[in-house]
């Protein structure tokens, strides 16, 4: 056996025996760290203080949301003589958990049942409601709640401790989306909610809000359905049948005429930046998908270039090649020719193109080491802000050089304090102030990181956060030595540059009266209480919201959320998608843990663990997720059971949340150790606020897969394409075999790891090599063997990927290899130096729980 997997092996039957001596440490542990919210907090106040990082198993869960969901989508079919889909059912009422026990409140004891991760994706809960409501329900890979049932009251929700919350993806790309043109868009009088499929019609003339419950007059217009033809029959308009819906905005939801796409391209050139190789990659893409850049015939473009001093582009029509402006007093800057460096594309298509073939020689020979990226910013907000648009900025090293220059602050001896982790907040309050300029003016700033050296992204990051943009990050990256990086980038650019985008966009939330709104988490600026400004929205992300009960919910069935997108498309038309969820009320505890999303939960509780590492200190959030899991089930175990038995006991729907508690604590952005550089924690930390749900639960819980023995069997056919469907196994060494190949997914990067003993069958029709030994030492991309095996294992990492709108770089590691401690990291179940096992974090969770 291996000596790192005999040392495991050795580690695992040692836990029962370090326990006593564990448990004893921790006992003494005084509990600091709870959840501040503005109303009570969900989430209790004890608060045991870990000394170490607890692991969690693996969940395959995280792809159920990745699995093609069409049913919120299709046309809502009427039963025969019922009610309109817009009539809530009286059956709900009689509705109740209680009568039988479902399955997501069988009990389970976590200490026995070792193995709890299920072969195949679970799937999100679905909330109880009458059939006719669930058929038409919101899709919840775009709007779902941390509880499918809400609690009749603010103490029964601080009873059951956990957290209430949304999970969005509001501009997500969909298969199927009704589009409603019509000049009169039928909102509540009062409350302003769009028609959605859970008012309810009193009679043909009007209809009842399902927010604040104003009894409204259905417009003349509103009478003729345009899908059928047919007059007299509202509740089967479009607007009635379908959760998500777009409309086609009338002139009155413009301030001002539609903006043009406008597209401004921010570039380092600095010595450094020519060294990475990126520029040659950026010009290359940019002439592959010129055409394809979302637009119309008045779609704007427009390129800076900067060093120590700014370089700007004439790219005015009629000029026989492009000509290079340079601005050299940075302390002042300004625009040599406001009124031809951001040029109509269509009409200077020729001159840009020449530009791009030329920047990469431009500056090749450049000895040009100072980065001044302030002053580049400020460049550019001058440039756009009269229009508003998108502003991508290329920066590969610390900005040194006039405003918002910076100075190094991570030293890597700090690492290793258990306590606290220095330097999470930035050091300058430029990029932000900057950030909320842009956001002013409609515009929005995308980073592209690309540095083998401490960047702080923690002040960096502050420009893309509060201008809605997005951040990439790409360390290490070079154009020779590491060409995995190479490719992830070219993939991400080229879906950056061709992807959806919205523009001048605000996002509303409204919820049933009796419930509010108090944080909202992701990349934006809050305009109001309930209005995110979002002068750019693309379909890749994500935003949560932490909800309160202000008011005793008693005499409701059901309440409703609703999620209102007002943006600007890149044809200049002025749309607004709107997202409505229903979810049942409930008034008894087992009924709110019965309807638990562990899902939900767990990426809403990462989300307010980054807010609490920057506001407090990452021991504090660490701290509160732990006590998140064991205040949840101390509720369970207090107030739902009726049998005390001996265990760590859990329901049915929350047997992985101390799974994904310990994921959370082993994750990049909340681990200890001297591992972790200070950029990588905070990236993994802003990942964790803006992607997605279904992408940020891989990054806390990566799926496990043996690959080399795929086979047809129960496996999906997607496009004539065979996709095999290996079963997920649980993130611990004792799973590995030297005899295998794994594939761990990670979400935003795989790992193909291979058993010294691997089968020479799989080497040869997977690999292509001969031996172990032959399996070249920085191998990313499998060769496409004509072999079934080599077929099956290409089919299986395509279809992972294509589940996704980024690219995950993959690794193949041998034992020699440099990323094998990288890939061990992520067996959350196993003990390390710093952190416990799972098996020792459950005893830890029982230990508090029953004191």
């Amino acid at each position: 056996m291996e000596p790192w997997l005999a040392m495991a092996h050795k580690h695992q039957t040692a836990i029962i025996m370090l326990t006593t001596k564990w448990l004893a440490c921790l006992s003494t542990v005084h509990r600091v760290g709870t959840w501040a919210t503005t109303p009570p907090s969900p989430l209790g106040t004890r608060t045991p203080r870990l000394l170490t990082t607890p692991p969690p198993p693996m969940h395959p869960a995280l792809q159920a949301a990745t699995q093609p969901y069409t049913q919120a989508h299709q046309p809502y079919q009427q039963p025969p003589g019922g009610p309109g889909p817009a009539q809530l059912s009286p059956s709900l009422a009689a509705m109740s958990l209680q009568s039988n026990t479902p399955e997501s409140l069988r009990v389970v004891n976590l200490l026995q049942e070792r193995n709890l991760l299920p072969p195949s994706p679970t799937p999100p809960p679905t909330p109880c409601l009458p059939q006719d409501l669930q058929k038409i329900n919101c899709n919840p890979e775009v709007f779902r709640s941390t509880l499918t049932s809400i609690p009749q009251t603010q103490s029964l929700l601080n009873k059951a401790k956990m957290p209430l919350g949304l999970m969005l993806h509001p501009f997500k790309d969909l298969s199927q989306l009704p589009v409603v043109t019509s000049s009169t868009i039928v909102r509540c009088r009062s409350c302003r909610t769009y028609i959605n499929p859970f008012v309810s019609f009193l009679d043909q003339r009007r209809w009842k809000c399902n927010l604040c419950h104003r009894v409204n007059d259905v417009p003349e217009e509103f009478m003729y359905n345009p899908v059928s033809r047919s007059y007299g029959e509202p509740h089967k308009r479009p607007e009635v049948q379908n959760a998500t819906i777009e409309f086609i905005a009338p002139s009155e939801y413009m301030l001002r005429p539609p903006q043009p796409a406008a597209y401004l391209f921010v570039l380092d050139v600095s010595h450094n930046a020519v060294e990475t190789g990126y520029l040659n990659v950026f010009c290359q893409s940019m002439l592959e998908n010129i055409n394809a850049l979302p637009g119309d015939s008045r779609t704007k473009v427009g390129f800076i270039t900067f060093d120590s001093t700014i370089h700007f582009y004439n790219l005015q029509e009629g000029l026989s090649q492009p000509q290079m402006l340079i601005v050299s007093d940075i302390e002042d800057i300004f625009l040599p020719t406001p009124d031809s460096l951001l040029v109509n594309l269509n009409e200077c298509k020729e001159l840009v193109q020449d530009l791009l073939k030329s920047l990469p020689t431009l500056f090749q020979k450049t000895m040009e080491t100072q980065s001044a990226l302030g002053s580049a910013l400020q460049a550019a907000f001058k440039l756009l802000s009269p229009t508003g648009g998108r502003m991508t900025i290329f920066q590969t090293q610390l900005p040194n050089l006039g405003v918002g220059a910076l100075q190094s602050r991570e030293d890597p001896n700090q690492r290793a304090s258990a306590k606290d982790i220095q330097h999470l907040s930035p050091a300058t309050d430029f990029y932000k102030k900057l950030a909320l300029d842009c956001s002013g003016q409609q515009v929005s700033v995308d980073l592209f990181l690309l540095s083998s050296q401490y960047c702080d992204l923690a002040s960096l990051g502050c420009i893309s956060r509060y201008s809605a943009g997005t951040v990439y990050y790409y360390p290490s990256y070079h154009h020779q030595r590491n060409p995995a990086l190479v490719e992830c980038f070219q993939k991400d650019l080229k879906r950056y540059l061709t992807r959806k985008i919205g523009f001048e966009a605000v996002m509303r939330i409204r919820c049933t009266k009796g419930l509010s709104i108090h944080t909202f988490h992701g990349n934006f600026f809050v305009r109001s209480t309930d209005l995110l400004s979002l002068p750019n929205v693309n379909p890749d992300a994500g935003f949560a919201v932490q909800m309160s009960i202000e008011e005793n919910l008693d005499d409701l069935q059901v309440v409703s959320f609703q999620a209102a997108l007002l943006y600007t498309s890149s044809k200049g038309e002025r749309r607004i998608r709107v997202h409505t969820l229903c979810l049942p009320v409930v008034n008894s505890l087992s009924d709110i843990f019965a309807g638990a999303d562990v899902q939900a939960i767990s990426g809403l509780l990462a989300c307010m663990a980054v807010d609490r590492s920057a506001t407090a200190s990452l021991s504090d959030a660490r701290d509160a997720m732990t006590n998140a899991a064991i205040d949840s089930l101390t509720s369970y175990r207090q107030s739902v059971l009726t049998i005390q038995q001996p265990g760590l006991l859990a329901p049915a729907c929350l047997r992985l949340f101390p799974l994904f508690i310990l994921a959370l604590l082993k994750q990049k952005a909340f681990r200890t150790g001297t591992s972790t550089r200070l950029d990588d924690r905070v990236f993994a930390m802003l990942q964790l606020k803006y992607q997605p749900l279904v992408y940020s639960l891989l990054m806390i819980h990566p799926a496990l897969y043996r690959v080399d023995d795929l086979t047809d069997e129960g496996a999906l056919n997607i496009n004539e394409r065979t996709i095999p469907q290996p079963r997920v196994l649980q993130l611990s060494v004792e799973k590995l075999s030297r005899e295998a190949a794994f594939l761990m997914d990670a979400g935003t990067v795989m790992y193909l790891w291979i058993g010294r003993n691997c089968h020479p069958n799989f080497l040869s029709q997977v690999l292509g090599v001969p031996s172990y030994a032959a399996v070249p030492d920085n191998l990313y991309l499998l060769p496409e063997l004509d072999t079934a095996e080599s077929q099956r294992t290409r089919a299986f990492i395509g279809w992972l990927r294509d589940q996704r709108p980024f690219f995950p770089p993959m690794h193949v590691i041998r034992e020699e290899s440099q990323l094998k401690s990288t890939f061990m990291q992520n067996m959350i179940e196993d003990r390390t130096e710093s952190a416990l096992s799972y098996y020792e974090f459950l005893l830890h969770l029982q230990q508090q729980i029953s004191k």
